[in-house]
This record gives C-alpha cells, structure tokens and sequence, in this order.
C-alpha cells in the first residue's frame, strides 16, 4: 500500500454538515439544569467522601484546601475547551468527535479508545467503593462471607469476586437502557440529596471548627511538620494530583450533544457550572474537616462520618451516610453514562464495530453498546483489583484533555479555506476554495501577516507552532521531572537546558499570538487563547509524565488492542473510507464499462473485477477516445491510483499512471 495514501487516511477529517449538527437518533430530552445535574452527579462521589480525608491525612495536611483548587483549575482550563468544541460541535462522543473533526481519523480514534478506557474504569472503581462503603455499614459480612467460601489468590485481582459492585453496575446499564430522561431524573434527585449533604456538613461543621488545627506544632512522627503545609509544597503538589482524579467525570456532559435540546448554549454552561459547584463543595467539605479535627487523626476510609462521630454528633453519621450512597449512585451513574455514547459515535463512524451504535427503536438508546459496556465494566469491578488501575483512568483523561486543547488551538486560527460543513464561516464553493493558494514563506509575514483573518499561510504556521509547541512541552515537562534533582542542587548545565527549553516554548507561543484568529461567532469561547490551552497543555502533559512505568506499561496493552481493532476491522470500515469508494468504481466504470460490477459493490471492502487483470490493462496508453481529453486521463490516472493501492487487490503491479 503507497505510504502517502496510507497517511491520507490516518488524517482525514469527518466532515459535519449544519443537517448533521441539528439531526440526532438519539432523543433530545436533556435541559440545562440535567446537564448541570448530570456534571455533578458524575464527579462529587468518591472525591468527596474518600479522597478529601486521605490526601488531607496522607499527603496535604490543611493545605488539602488548597490541593483542591489547584486541581480544579488544572480541570477547568480543560473544561473550557471542552465548552468551546461543544458549542462548536454539539455531537454525541466528546473529545472523539472533536479530533475527528479537527485532527483526523487515527488520533481521533486513539482518544475515543482511551475514553473507554477511563469510563470503563472510572464505573468499576466506583462500584467497587460503593460496595465497600455499604460492606462497612453492615461490619464486612459480604467480604468476610466471601472471602471464607470463593477466595482468590491470584496477582492483580480481588481477593473475592465482589457480586454486589457487578450487581450494581447491572442495575445501573438497565437504567440507562431504559432512556437518558429517565436515567437523568435518577441522577437529579440523588444529587440533590448530595449537595444538601454538603450543605449540612458545611453549616454543621461551622459551630465546631478550631482555628489552632490548622496550625498545629507539636504532631507525632511521620505526619509531617505541622502548620498550613506540613508535607511542604511538594505534599501540597502531590495531594493536586491525587485531587485530579476527584474532578475526572465531568466531561460527560460534553458527551450529550444529541441528546440535549439546546446543545450550543446548554453544554458549556452545563460544564463551567458544575466545575464551579464541584470545587466550592470539595473546598468547603475539606475545610470543615481538617478545622473540626487535627489532619492525623482523620479516618482515611471514611473521614466525614468518624469526625462527627469525635465531636459527639453520632446522628450526623447516618445522614452522611444517606449522602454516600446518593454520591457514590450518580458517580456511578455518570460513570457508565458516557460509555454507550463513546462507544455509539464510534461505531457510527465505523471505526469500531457498527453493531455497538445501534439504536433501539422503543428507548432512543445505544443498547447493545450499553449492555456491553455496562457487563464489561461490571466484570471488572469483580474480579480486578483496581489499586493498580486507576492511574490508567488518568492516562485516558490527561490525553482527552490534551488533545482538546490542542485542537482548540489549531481551530481557532484555522483558515475557512481549510474548513468544510457545518465548521466553514463563509461556506466557501468548491471551485474558490480550490483556487486559493497559500502564501510563500517569509520572515515579515510571519511577524506582520496583514491580515485580519487566518489565510492558509498563517493556519499552516500556526499548526506547525502547535507541534512544536506540544514536542517541546514533552520534553520540558520530562526533564523537570527526571532532573528535578539537579535542579534543585542549581547544577549550571541543568538551569541552562531547562532554560533553553522554557524559551522555545514562549517563542512558539509568541508566533501564535502573532497570527490572526477566526471571527467565527460562537455561544461560548475560551479566553486568554493561546495562552490557556497552551498551560492545559503543559499541566496535563507534566501530569501524564508523573504516572509509573506500570501505568504506562498497562495502558501500552490496552493501545495494542485498540491498534488491531482499528488496522484490523476500523481503517477499511469507516464512514470516510467508505465515502471514496463509489466516487472511484464510478470513475473507473466509466472509462471501462463491464471491467468493474459497481452494482455489486460491497461498501465493506472488496469488488467484482475481471480474472485477468493484466491483460485487460494491457495497451492502456489510448484505449478509445475517451482519453483524449487531458483532464479525463488526470481524473482516470488519480482514481486509478488509489484503485490500486487499496479497492482492487491484484492490480498493485499494473504500470498505471
């Protein structure tokens, strides 16, 4: 296969035209207020009931406040790209579709597959807390059953299959197969009870808070130095990223966009509410916590509960519990939500296979992807260990969130001339858009491009920047974290290379901020560009780079299979592979009438063509009139290239062209 049309393919972009934009299969049911609900419901769980005691204990001390904030201005910068392709954008399959869109078919499909990854993941991490959660409630008699009767001894995986947490995640995939409406008004009411949870906590917590514990001295060994920050910054650093994973779970909502009413306006307000609610309820819930009781004495496992439990207020423990369990219900809940969607765009496209996008004609929803999705998530909370996994959930997040903020960037000083459907601002012709030329390369319009809006020159440039950008980054985020020792010791060679790094890095910044953006009016745009993406882009990368070889290690497997799937079955079977295909047997036919039965075209690979193929293109120089004309014999020879390298096996040796 020729090397050039095979990376042709790894880059086509999935065109979406304004019909596409407001036609859905799906049932547009959801509101503002569902999604805000749903944003919500599928972040404030674990994080708020688990991860605020342990790191507060383990890493931050006090400073687990600030942990938090940290965190959710990391998520936030995410958030808002993830609002400005949704108000672009307003599809079914989040960041999958936004890189298909802008990027092309290979990257968009390696996102698509590390979202499965994070929310197959994310679900069964969840069931398994909510199971253990409700195992402590009733003193450990699902574990210590069993465990006594069906142990498993084996590296990696649970010491018993939990049933309970695959039960759940059974109950949880029959509601959403049921219809997203009904799946939402669950979700909503459960997280209400949470916020009121949070609520309670909040003013409760207020009559019983001590100043001095935020500025303790005298704390026993291994809890650090006291004060504020008693683990130092890098505690405080540390307990961020652990706190990251607290807010992974709110890009479902980017999720819904064929199933929202008013995608374009709903979506980003959705997201940018509900990171600002998520982060007041974490950053109040922490405070109350580590103000009510020394940070080493908090209970790890079950904070909240056990510091009320000390401060002689036992009733507040059940109605906290109350607010466990609803929590822990909507993470699950918005855990799974998105899987069935990701997983719906992506067979649609044909990347995977299709029969996971089809849509049930009584509920409006994805089954067979949900049913899927929802055992295999349920298989793995029973019989895995997810310790060693919940890193990998980052993996696929930070490289989401990566890739979304890199292709906000090349979007928003994309030229319209390089733009097609519903993303083109003057719906260019064909015939204008093919005549525009790019402009030759000079020093002076790279620095004064004359121009108000992006021409292919500067979309060009500013895509080049990006890449180099993103390279640099790779390397700057790597050698501060493997040489942060001799950065710290002030080693010369080491604060001149780190330098070298940082000044690339705002050159190629300084050459976007040059270049003109498009005036594309939308309902929601990031502010600050390219600066904030460009940050985004820095954090997350760094982030990725912190995770162990294991981690990496893992999520290597998990790409190699994905790779068969889309080189085996996704490559030949997507719905732009597909698109070429009869324009190509149309031209051929044309010019050999009965060489090739396009009648009998078989749209997933393959045609009907003559035995013989090298003698019926012998003598191909002039074989009628048809070929008189220079244009037709263009049009013949480029078709007939890409005939030969791909449609017709067997004619890969013919001299054509």
């Amino acid at each position: 296969m020729n090397l050039r049309f095979l990376l042709q393919r790894f880059i086509r972009k999935k065109i979406l035209s304004d019909s596409d934009i407001e036609e859905s299969n799906l049932d547009r049911c959801l509101t503002t207020i569902d999604l805000i609900g749903l944003g919500i419901g599928s972040t404030l769980g674990a994080g708020l009931y688990v991860v605020a005691g342990q790191v507060a204990m383990e890493n931050a001390g006090p400073s687990v406040t600030i942990s938090f904030l940290v965190a959710a201005i990391a998520s936030a910068m995410a958030g808002l790209c993830y609002a400005e392709f949704a108000a672009r954008i307003p599809r079914a399959g989040s960041a999958y579709v936004y890189s298909y869109v802008t990027i092309g078919e290979l990257m968009a499909f390696v996102i698509g597959w590390n979202l499965v990854l994070e929310y197959v993941i994310g679900t069964a991490s969840v069931a398994r807390g909510f199971s253990a959660y409700f195992d402590s409630l009733i003193d450990k008699k699902i574990s210590t059953y069993l465990n006594n009767t069906l142990p498993m001894h084996v590296d990696q995986l649970s010491e018993y299959p939990d049933f309970f947490a695959f039960g759940i995640t059974l109950v949880l995939t029959v509601l959403l197969a049921a219809g997203v409406k009904e799946s939402t008004r669950f979700n909503n009411i459960f997280t209400v009870v949470n916020l009121l949870v949070v609520v309670y906590v909040t003013i409760c917590g207020c009559f019983k808070i001590d100043f001095n514990n935020w500025n303790l001295q005298n704390v026993p060994k291994g809890a650090g130095s006291g004060g504020f920050m008693p683990f130092g910054f890098s505690g405080t650093m540390a307990g961020a990223a652990t706190c990251f994973y607290a807010f992974v779970g709110f890009d479902c909502v980017a999720t819904t966009g064929e199933e929202t009413k008013n995608p374009q306006r709903s979506i980003p307000i959705g997201i940018v509410v509900s990171l600002i609610l998520i982060f007041l309820s974490y950053f109040c819930v922490s405070a109350i916590l580590t103000l009510m009781c020394p940070y080493y004495l908090l209970d790890k496992d079950a904070a909240l509960p056990a510091v009320f439990d000390r401060v002689g207020w036992g009733v507040a423990r059940y109605l906290i519990t109350a607010g466990a369990v609803c929590g822990l219900s909507t993470s699950l809940l918005g855990g799974m939500f998105p899987l069935p969607r990701i997983l719906y765009a992506m067979a649609s496209d044909g990347v995977i296979f299709r029969f996971m996008g089809k849509i049930s004609e009584r509920f409006k929803t994805p089954l067979i992807g949900t049913a899927v999705s929802g055992v295999f998530a349920g298989f793995m909370a029973m019989m895995f260990n997810l310790k060693e996994l919940v890193d990998m959930m980052s993996i696929g997040t930070l490289l989401a969130y990566t890739l979304v903020c890199v292709s906000v960037l090349i979007l928003r000083y994309e030229a319209d001339a390089n733009l097609r459907g519903s993303m083109s601002v003057v719906k260019m012709d064909e015939a204008t858009r093919l005549a525009t030329v790019r402009d030759k390369f000079t020093f002076r319009l790279m620095i004064h491009p004359g121009t108000s809006e992006p021409t292919l020159f500067t979309a060009r440039l500013v895509k080049i920047s990006v890449a180099v950008l993103s390279l640099v980054v790779c390397a700057f985020s790597a050698f501060l974290i493997f040489a942060d020792d001799f950065l710290a010791d002030k080693e010369i060679w080491a604060i001149i290379i780190a330098t070298v790094l940082g000044i690339l890095i705002l050159l190629c910044i300084f050459v976007i901020v040059l270049q003109p953006q498009s005036s594309a009016a939308l309902a929601f745009k990031v502010p600050f560009v390219p600066y904030l993406p460009a940050l985004s882009v820095f954090i997350n990368i760094y982030l990725m780079l912190k995770l162990s070889a294991m981690t990496w290690a893992r999520f290597s497997i998990w790409m190699a299979i994905g790779a068969v799937i889309y080189f085996g079955y996704g490559m030949s079977h997507s719905s732009e592979e597909l698109k070429t295909r009869p324009r190509v047997l149309e031209s051929v036919e044309s010019f050999y009438p009965g060489r090739v039965n396009v009648s009998k075209y078989d749209t997933y690979g393959g045609v009907e063509h003559s035995d013989s193929p090298q003698s019926e293109y012998d003598g191909i120089d002039n074989p009628g009139g048809e070929f008189n004309s220079n244009e037709n014999m263009k049009v013949f020879t480029k078709d007939m290239k890409i005939l030969k390298s791909h449609t017709m096996p067997g004619f890969e040796n013919q001299n054509v062209g």
